[in-house]
């Protein structure tokens, strides 16, 4: 009997996929070689193959490491599911095994996680979820959500490209704001009727030497640009509430950080107009469904708890 030659195309090994996967959710070679304990020579040669056997470019080079084509995330969105449930049974040792789901690491802003997103979270514990969180710079948290890090990450910026998904949590109004001592030296309708020129020679607390959230709140308000050095500055927004409490002179914070001290009066609001400078949050990790239930938990916690702050 004459055997005919089939047409059907080789099936694609699981290796490849797995790597495939992992590139396409690090959003570099680097990045996946470190996650997968690879080479990443190894981890080229292994997309290049990839891409051989399916006739389509995967991925193009971008200035910080791959960005996937749309053939890309077509097969991502295929084989994530699959794949993620092999490897769910391969890391519990077998159908049946009774593990816990992995801890859930969150990064964000230092200042929202322990104001705002622990004791929002902190009812999840009675139903096991364990956390661990990071705190840090918005591009560096999400360099390492792209690096598996991290399973989800509060973003001050919208993040870029088309390897992280986002979704808007929380809208931050910022608010000028100086002790009571300070606001009755500036007078109560200065700011609003001189503008910028009536804080000259105050002293400014900020976050950072380049102030970047004076600068914004400056430049969208006062219409002028901010120059000037700060007399404290402190990488902690709590430490800045601190010394505005304590009597240094003035800042800009989000409203949720100082709402208790302008409700008992710490603090007065030397302005209060009608457009202020808004900032959003966004909730983001890697595409597809996770495999651990509990970051579903605390996703959708934030996401619901978030419209509040």
């Amino acid at each position: 009997m004459a055997h005919r030659e089939s047409n059907a195309p080789a099936p694609l090994d699981l290796s490849l996929l797995r790597t495939f996967l992992t590139v396409h959710r690090a959003g570099s070679f680097t990045a996946a070689a470190r996650l997968l304990g690879l080479s990443q020579p190894t981890v080229t040669t292994r997309m290049r193959s990839l891409e051989e056997q399916l006739g389509r470019e995967l991925f193009e080079r971008g200035p910080r490491g791959v960005v996937p084509t749309t053939v890309a995330d077509e097969l991502a969105a295929q084989v994530a599911t699959p794949l993620d449930a092999l490897a769910a049974v391969a890391d519990r040792g077998g159908f049946g095994a009774d593990q816990p789901p992995d801890p859930v690491h969150l990064a964000g802003p230092a200042e929202l996680l322990c104001t705002r997103a622990l004791p929002a979270l902190a009812p999840l514990t009675r139903r096991g979820v364990r956390l661990r969180i990071s705190a840090g710079l918005t591009d560096d948290l999400l360099e390492g959500l792209r690096g598996g890090r991290f399973d989800l990450v509060i973003a001050t910026a919208r993040p870029r490209g088309r390897t992280l998904t986002s979704l808007p949590m929380m809208d931050e109004e910022f608010v000028l704001v100086a002790a009571r001592e300070w606001a009755e030296r500036i007078g109560p309708v200065r700011p609003a009727a001189e503008g910028a020129a009536a804080l000259h020679g105050v002293p400014l607390v900020a976050y950072a030497e380049d102030l970047p959230i004076a600068r914004r709140y400056w430049r969208h308000v006062f219409g002028v640009r901010l120059t000037g050095q700060a007399a404290i500055t402190v990488p902690d927004l709590r430490g800045v509430l601190a010394a505005v409490v304590a009597g240094v002179g003035i800042s800009v914070l989000p409203r949720y950080l100082c709402l208790e001290e302008l409700t008992s009066g710490a603090l007065v609001p030397l302005l209060s107009p009608e457009d202020p400078p808004i900032n959003t949050a966004y909730l983001t990790q890697r595409p597809g469904a996770s495999d651990n239930p509990h970051v579903t938990l605390v996703r959708e916690l934030l996401l619901r708890a978030g419209r509040a702050w």
